[in-house]
C-alpha cells in the first residue's frame, strides 16, 4: 500500500504531465495543506477537432465545487481528441453534491454534444499520512 507521500507524489507526476509549470506549482502547494479522501481520473474522448471546445466548457462549470480540492484537465499527447480529468475531493459525497450544483448541470448540457465517449476511469481513496 503506498503511503500519502507516495500517493501524491504519483499524482503530482501524473499532474507534471498534464500541466504547465506555474499550475503545477499551485497544485503542489495546495496539496501540501489537503487531505483529500477521494479521488478520480479519467479519459473523456472529445468529438474530432472539439478537444480545445470541451476543455473550456468544463474549465468553466467547475470553478467553485465546495469539497473540491483540485480537478485538473490535461490533453492527451497520443491522442488528439482525449483529455484526462484529475479530481480530489474531501470526500465521495461532496464529488456527488457536485453534479447537482447549477454551473456544473450547465457544463453537462454544453459539453455533452462534444463528448464522443469516455476511456479509462479509476476511483481512488488516498492512504494515511506518512
Amino acid at each position: 500500500m503506498l503511503s500519502r507521500r507516495d500517493h501524491l507524489a504519483a499524482l503530482a507526476a501524473m499532474a507534471a504531465a498534464l500541466l504547465p509549470a506555474p499550475k503545477l506549482r499551485a497544485l503542489e502547494s495546495i496539496m501540501e495543506e489537503a487531505d483529500p479522501q477521494y479521488g478520480l481520473i479519467g479519459q473523456m474522448l472529445a468529438q474530432p477537432g472539439q478537444r480545445a471546445a470541451l476543455i473550456a466548457i468544463l474549465s468553466e462549470g467547475t470553478g467553485a465545487m465546495p469539497g473540491n480540492i483540485a480537478y485538473l484537465i490535461g490533453e492527451d499527447s497520443a491522442n488528439p481528441d482525449a483529455i484526462w480529468i484529475v479530481e480530489l475531493w474531501d470526500s465521495k459525497e461532496s464529488h456527488a453534491a457536485s453534479l447537482q450544483l447549477p454551473g456544473v448541470q450547465e457544463a453537462i448540457r454544453k459539453g455533452r454534444p462534444l463528448i464522443a465517449g469516455f476511456g479509462t476511469r479509476a476511483e481512488f481513496k488516498p492512504v494515511g499520512r506518512s
